[in-house]
């Protein structure tokens, strides 16, 4: 379920249109459908998929459970930096998507380990999420963690959901952060027009913390490190182009041409720390660098 407050901007449009712009799965026929079924209401009433919605409205939605369809494990490369009987930590390349999704049911990381794990996954996130406790964009790379088995996933969770996962990436923004370092507490939820979007949101969004600091400054470039205390979608992305320096290579953040011809944004997932479900003890893993990332890094 889900409940979403109409921007002035969005004042206007129909019902049916202003949650095909904020429910980024869904089609406008299906919108429309659940609309018609009673499971949308507008201030607490039920209306019709043409009614023109109000600054203010608080739009509810009681959506369905997606259909799941059969994922099928596939032998696909794996750069494993840590593993053993209850999780592993892989370094996700460039490209790949973490878990199926519309457009994407093969070639992701789901697929790669199920082949790679067999039977031991945790359950927890249902047939499409086996063993994945977080995740991060397609085109950001390295450190992310996959869960065995159920115990280690909720261990794991626990400690996203209180802030406890040491979670450091490195970026390079577009032009020179004037602070050697800083924080950004700013919430972030859809974006109120572009429904692909995400936003700084006063208003729908959840609260989100990124702190950061400069590791190098070149002449149009800033090479940053961030650590997150929040894991939002696109958090980082969002956060650096609400104060003017989006990541290099980010054309849904930042310009839609890059001089660099890069795929997506330029930022890795570096460090990942926590305390292990079944020892007790802290271990913290590092991803290199991608050839791309450091490529880059050299000619700047």
């Amino acid at each position: 379920m889900s409940n979403y407050f109409v921007e002035p901007e969005q004042e206007g449009l129909r019902l049916d249109v202003f949650l095909n712009q904020m429910e980024e799965n869904q089609s406008r026929s299906a919108i429309q459908k659940q609309i018609k079924e009673g499971r949308v209401t507008v201030n607490g009433d039920r209306t019709k998929p043409s009614y023109s919605v109000c600054a203010g409205d608080e739009v509810f939605l009681v959506g369905q459970e997606p259909v799941e369809v059969a994922i099928v494990p596939e032998n696909i490369p794996l750069d494993i930096l840590f593993e053993d009987e209850d999780l592993l930590v892989v370094n996700k390349p460039k490209g790949m998507v973490v878990h199926p999704a519309p457009g994407h049911i093969t070639g992701t990381l789901v697929n790669a380990v199920m082949f790679h794990c067999k039977e031991s996954l945790s359950g927890i996130n249902g047939e499409l999420r086996p063993g994945i406790v977080h995740r991060i964009d397609r085109d950001t790379t390295g450190s992310l963690i996959v869960c065995k088995n159920d115990a280690s996933h909720n261990h794991i969770a626990s400690q996203i959901k209180e802030h406890s996962v040491n979670r450091v990436y490195r970026g390079i923004v577009l032009g020179n952060v004037s602070e050697e370092d800083g924080c950004i507490h700013a919430p972030i939820g859809r974006h109120p027009v572009e429904r692909k979007k995400m936003a700084v949101n006063e208003r729908n969004g959840k609260d989100a913390i990124t702190h950061y600091r400069v590791l190098k400054r070149f002449e149009k470039y800033t090479y940053m490190e961030f650590k997150l205390e929040t894991g939002r979608t696109h958090q980082i992305r969002v956060h650096m182009a609400s104060i003017g320096h989006p990541l290099l290579g980010d054309d849904v953040y930042g310009p839609p041409k890059c001089p660099f011809h890069l795929e997506g944004q330029t930022l890795h997932a570096a460090i990942i720390g926590f305390v292990h479900p079944r020892s007790g003890e802290y271990i913290e893993v590092e991803a290199p660098l991608p050839e791309y990332f450091q490529h880059l890094l050299d000619i700047l």
